[in-house]
């Protein structure tokens, strides 16, 4: 039993230790070299490696850009709580990208990051209660969400400039959101 803790004890390591290298190859843009490292992580069940290799699959990050394998590895992240990954595979469903469009499942998808404080899945909640797609329609929770989105301190700022951005260039539905929390 000693053994089996240990091994898994340095598995955990290993993994932590990949992911980490992989992130600084990928941050610094050198996907090619980050991908073998992150995938290794990923999987040995490392959740935020998961989460990066499906966006590495996602956007064609050193590998040859595949929908359906960035859903499966925002899935497996997104399965142990991570709500990045939980806001990915929600977009996935909303666009139908590796997967059937659902909005029903992208909501879902994006509640449960919204729940865990990520700002694009409140935004994303937000829009989905305001449009009532998937969801029905109440602009009293699409405020509340969108709101909680737009004072993020993670992530909150990049959405409002966004919005702004969008409504400078006559966006119909930025317009309206703006109107609708007062800034």
């Amino acid at each position: 039993m000693l053994a089996f803790v240990l091994c898994v004890a340095v598995s955990a390591q290993s993994a932590d230790k990949l992911y980490s290298e992989g992130k600084a190859l990928y941050d610094a843009k050198n996907y090619k070299a980050a991908v073998p490292k992150l995938k290794a992580a990923a999987e040995k069940g490392h959740k935020k490696a998961q989460y990066r290799l499906g966006r590495c699959y996602d956007k064609g990050h050193g590998v040859t850009q595949n929908d359906a394998q960035a859903f499966q590895w925002y899935s497996k992240s997104a399965a142990q709580e991570y709500a990045k990954a939980q806001y990915a595979v929600g977009k996935c469903y909303k666009d139908g990208k590796g997967v059937e469009k659902d909005r029903t499942k992208a909501v879902s998808w994006f509640s449960k990051a919204a729940k865990q404080d990520n700002a694009d899945g409140q935004f994303a909640l937000g829009k989905s209660y305001l449009k009532g797609k998937g969801i029905a329609a109440d602009e009293k929770k699409a405020k509340s969400w969108i709101t909680k989105a737009v004072n993020n301190p993670k992530g909150g700022a990049d959405i409002l400039a966004k919005i702004r951005k969008d409504v400078a260039d006559g966006d119909e539905d930025a317009k309206r959101i703006l109107k609708l929390i007062g800034k």
